[in-house]
């Protein structure tokens, strides 16, 4: 077993103050093990992805195929520090994909953490959650931990302070001051880092031919979902959306009242909520398979074609990457996040601990409930760190991992996905729980929470999306509509695949 207790690890940084960070130095307070904790933030406020920026930028950089590695990479870092230099101009997709009227996707009841509702529900607008994680700060006292409008530009591992002991890590800051124009640079040492970073920053966009050349040709022609807020520019547009997830779905909502139609959404394969027949006013396309960047015509793999004149906006809902430009892979041995071949964090362990490096976890990466499966990650990580709860062996680690990537190789699906349906998330959070056990007998450490019968019926009955009926049969009965969700007593598919 893992002795946590010799690593002897009294400062920690988290990385990010989004829902993920917020949890995690709750977590790591209530243990009253640690001695200095901060939390390292790079917008001006807490809240992460759910902070919403009003004039995102016209239009970002079109990089067809490419990975966040090279999309996303590391700044030069100055030669001596501390010191300042004039601000960095690079693009670090630092604003968020928050629109006008976008509202949460699991119902209130189990996404937020245990201790501290929302507000209301069960499906809320945006500035909810941005005001919630905010004031979950405050409401256990570790808004003092804040260092904002900070990036963490460079993290490399150190030897350990002490004989038997882990590697402790350096921090390599930056700190933007808007009055004086400068970028402040330092560096500060720790002995254990939680990532807790998200994964909804740097926009992904597939390769297609000619879609590279299409876009310098027809310059805003190509967008992706990142920079959508309103359906108010799109008056009178015709557009061609890119992918039918729950991105694609709020926009094609949005944009049908507005723009010329018909709208055109091209996907890959039916989502849940889509039924035999499209929308009215939609006309269903297949994937694209070329781009002319000479004509402007965009070809379909079904031989059909959408002509220079059929398409003013192209806007892509494809999603995003994980980027880690801070992580120096020379100095600490290796990558963190394989992109090719299993998109997933490499020598993982539970989805949130490290076996190459046991004073670093990760907070956030499985999209399981949000805010609740983050609750569950930091307690655990809080418990290991602070030496009350101890890890199985490296290889026992490993052959979790390896039996991990067998089983996703089987069914097909990404590594860090975990079904509710078929009781991989109650397998994957019943070990956490069970790994972080009680706090102490004096109150010190949060007590993991249950999945209890309210949170169970909540995340199995209530949609945000009306489920087609004709297309599941009778698998779902007694469909019941509110405003702006709808309840349905039985569902078999995978009910956390919309996150």
């Amino acid at each position: 077993m893992d002795t946590a207790k010799e690593k002897k690890i009294r400062s920690v940084a988290i990385i990010g103050a989004g829902a993920s960070g917020a949890v995690t130095a709750a977590a790591f307070k209530a243990e009253n093990y640690f001695e200095h904790i901060r939390v390292f933030e790079r917008r001006e406020s807490p809240g992460g992805t759910w902070i919403y920026d009003a004039s995102p930028p016209v239009s970002i950089p079109i990089h067809p195929g490419a990975l966040a590695p090279e999309i996303d990479p590391p700044l030069s870092i100055p030669a001596s520090l501390p010191t300042t230099t004039s601000p960095s101009r690079q693009e670090r997709y630092s604003q968020t994909p928050i629109y006008d009227n976008l509202t949460t996707n699991v119902p209130s009841i189990a996404m937020s953490f245990s201790d501290l509702p929302f507000p209301y529900g069960p499906f809320c607008p945006h500035h909810i959650p941005q005001q919630y994680i905010a004031s979950y700060f405050s409401h256990h006292r570790t808004d003092s931990f804040l260092v904002l409008n900070t990036t963490l530009e460079n993290l490399t591992k150190l030897p350990p302070s002490h004989p038997g002991g882990c590697n402790r890590w350096k921090l390599t800051l930056r700190k933007h001051d808007p009055l004086q124009n400068l970028d402040s640079w330092w560096e500060e040492e720790y002995d254990a880092i939680v990532l807790a970073n998200g994964h909804y920053s740097v926009p992904y966009i597939p390769f297609v031919p000619g879609l590279q050349s299409y876009a310098r040709n027809f310059p805003h022609k190509i967008q992706h979902s990142k920079t959508f807020r309103s359906p108010v520019p799109y008056h009178n547009n015709r557009i061609l959306i890119i992918g039918n997830s729950a991105s694609g779905h709020d926009l094609s909502v949005s944009l049908i009242p507005v723009a010329a139609l018909p709208l055109y959404v091209s996907r890959r394969s039916p989502s849940r909520w889509d039924g035999a027949l499209p929308p009215k006013k939609v006309v269903w396309k297949p994937t694209v398979s070329s781009y002319d960047p000479n004509t402007g015509r965009i070809s379909f793999s079904d031989g059909t074609k959408l002509e220079k004149e059929d398409v003013d906006v192209v806007i892509y809902c494809t999603g995003y990457q994980p980027s880690f430009p801070f992580w120096n892979s020379a100095v600490n041995g290796g990558e963190l996040w394989d992109y090719t071949r299993g998109r997933r964090l490499l020598g993982s362990y539970q989805h949130t601990f490290l076996r190459e490096f046991p004073s670093l976890g990760l907070v956030g990466v499985p999209r399981v409930l949000t805010f609740r499966g983050f609750e569950y990650q930091a307690i655990a990580l809080a418990r290991y760190l602070s030496g009350r709860a101890a890890l199985p062996s490296g290889r026992e680690q490993k052959e979790w991992e390896d039996k991990r990537v067998e089983k996703v190789r089987r069914e097909r699906k990404k590594f860090h996905d975990i079904p509710w349906e078929d009781g991989q998330t109650f397998e994957w959070l019943g070990w956490l729980y069970l790994f972080a056990g009680l706090g102490t007998l004096k109150g010190e450490g949060m007590r993991p929470p249950v999945l209890g019968e309210d949170v169970r019926w909540a995340v199995e009955n209530v949609r945000k999306y009306p489920v087609k009926l004709e297309k599941h049969g009778d698998e779902d009965k007694g469909l019941v509509e509110g405003e702006g969700w709808v309840l349905i007593e039985k569902q078999r598919k995978d009910l956390l695949a919309f996150i």
